[in-house]
């Protein structure tokens, strides 16, 4: 649990204590700069999912070897999400963050050293099994200050760092790649991964490791933590419907870019402003949506939201212009997002029964988990049928989970939470 000092600065203000700036910020330091380092984390990671994407189309990567790069970005995510839960607790997340920071940051630096496929594969593949070292160890630093700060706050990390991922990052990412080369911007996403190191001392500082949560870590003590999955009707659905709108959200996110360079004809602007539109409407959820959440119950937002992206999904499927690729992203972010804020919510919750380091490590594992099957599947699949058609094969399974997976979100979500 965080240190008393830390509870200082996340305290309510006193009378008065608004008058002037500088206490605002004492009191709010945390916040503020767990919300910076978020974003800029987000940030440079949408500058490098862009840049990786038009590069391998610049390369010349076939439609299989871009699915295995896209589902390389998240390969390494399953290997060590759940060792890193262990580590956190044995070493703290601050050392864990800046190795990791710093190992990416190398990797990113000597990617453009050779211009193959295959090279960026296995680049991209190694850079995947450092990221958890980053934002497991900030997740692990949120979830303790979660008690303090409240749980109307539960969606700042996922929300801070989408939008610094899918608003920003595209948008920078066309931006510096008109200023300079594909080299020049992996660099520069290699400094930005250093820089995120300045803020490291603020919001790792305060982090108390708990107490007796040691313990030593093992292959059988690891595998172990699924179990819970077997045992857990709740929990096996929130983690379908994690993986499924995960693979899907993957999907769009890589192969957006290539649909419409290649199937329709836009520029590199246009193509990477569909990833900016969707990211906007997911955030646009993320944040102001979750009263019409609670409002509407379990039942009725999972049923509308999986219908509302398996027509997005039918929209991009089958789009012939602009107008259309834009409307359906804009569709997807909103209806994913609707789905993320019922399952973060029922993933809180099932961490209150089950644990929340279980839970901490679960969610982890289950969002990069469908976000590679969706770009391994879509790339292979697509083979045969077209990036595009793959929307297409996508849809039915929304409309599947509107009829079985919404009817079993039961009451998980009908009861207001404690404190809310």
């Amino acid at each position: 649990m965080p240190d008393a000092s830390d509870g200082a600065l996340l305290a309510e203000p006193g009378p008065g204590a608004g008058a002037d700036g500088l206490p605002f910020l004492a009191r709010h330091r945390f916040l503020l700069a767990f919300a910076t380092l978020s974003s800029l984390m987000g940030i440079s990671v949408g500058v490098a999912k862009v840049t990786t994407s038009l590069y391998a189309v610049h390369l010349g990567a076939s439609p299989t070897v871009l699915g295995l790069i896209a589902g390389a970005q998240s390969v390494g995510v399953l290997v060590m999400s759940l060792p890193l839960g262990f580590l956190v607790d044995q070493v703290g997340p601050g050392r864990l963050f800046v190795l990791g920071t710093l190992v990416a940051a190398g990797l990113y630096g000597v990617l453009p050293l050779v211009a193959s496929a295959p090279y960026l594969l296995v680049l991209t593949a190694l850079i995947s099994f450092f990221m958890p070292f980053r934002f497991v160890s900030l997740n692990s630093v949120f979830m303790a200050q979660l008690e303090r700060i409240g749980e109307s706050k539960a969606g700042w990390y996922r929300g801070t760092h989408m939008i610094g991922m899918f608003l920003l990052g595209p948008a920078l990412a066309t931006v510096v790649l008109k200023a300079i080369d594909f080299a020049g911007t992996y660099r520069a996403v290699a400094i930005a991964f250093l820089a995120t190191m300045a803020l490291s001392s603020i919001v790792f500082g305060p982090y108390a490791r708990p107490r007796g949560a040691a313990r030593r870590m093992t292959w059988s003590a690891i595998v172990g933590q699924l179990g819970v999955l077997a045992a857990d009707a709740e929990l096996r659905q929130v983690c379908s419907v994690e993986f499924l709108g995960q693979a899907t959200n993957g999907y769009f996110s890589f192969f957006i870019i290539v649909v419409a360079m290649d199937s329709l004809g836009l520029d590199r602007a246009d193509a990477t402003s569909l990833v900016t539109l969707n990211g906007t409407s997911f955030v646009f959820a993320l944040f102001l949506l979750g009263g019409l959440v609670r409002r509407l119950g379990p039942r009725r937002v999972y049923r509308a939201s999986f219908l509302e992206v398996a027509a997005a999904l039918m929209l991009l499927g089958l789009a012939e212009t602009k107008a259309a690729l834009w409307a359906g992203a804009l569709a997807l972010g909103l209806g994913l997002g609707m789905l993320q804020i019922a399952n973060l919510t029922r993933f809180a919750r099932s961490g209150a029964r089950l644990g929340r380091g279980k839970m901490a490590g679960l969610s982890a594992l289950t969002s990069p988990a469908g976000a590679v099957l969706g770009n391994l599947v879509g790339g292979v699949v697509g083979r045969w049928f077209g990036p595009q058609a793959m929307f297409l094969v996508f849809a039915p399974l929304f409309v599947l989970a509107s009829v079985v997976l919404a009817p079993a979100a039961g009451p998980a979500l009908d009861a207001e939470a404690p404190g809310d």
